[in-house]
């Protein structure tokens, strides 16, 4: 029996991610770099996992029994200034994989990007979407 996909109307359609949980092997250090150094609004701990406030998502935090690969996943935290908000995270002590750099043009912004990872090396991201305008300045 043949169903065109075009005949198939999804009955669920996710369009919001409500929260987020990263495994970490020190949740006190973890959780150090994301409330005090990343600027995360802290919300409540909850056995070994902690929970932060990121605009809309709640992030959370916590170890596992078993080990755990990393850097499958990559974070990416928009940002209104990746020059400043790259050189205060280095100021902090931040420990950057790719400084700000260019990562494609778009009819009406330039995507830049800088990747960076927590303690316990978890990829994540800066991104900035620079109107055309203001992104003539470059890295």
């Amino acid at each position: 029996m043949s169903i065109e996909a075009s005949s198939i109307e999804s009955v669920v359609h996710l369009d919001e991610i409500g929260q987020i949980a990263v495994t970490v092997s020190d949740l006190a250090s973890a959780k150090n770099f994301y409330q005090n150094v990343l600027g995360m609004r802290f919300l409540f701990d909850a056995g070994p996992m902690s929970f932060f406030q990121c605009g809309n998502l709640r992030f959370a935090i916590g170890t596992a029994n078993q080990s755990v690969s990393r850097g499958g996943t990559i974070l990416y935290f928009r940002v209104a200034n990746i020059e400043e908000t790259h050189a205060r995270l280095a100021a902090q002590g931040v420990e950057f994989l790719q400084k700000p750099h260019l990562a494609a043009r778009m009819p009406d912004h330039d995507l830049w990007l800088a990747f960076l990872a927590d303690p316990d090396k978890n990829p994540m991201a800066l991104m900035c979407e620079m109107p055309r305008a203001a992104a003539s300045g470059g890295a």
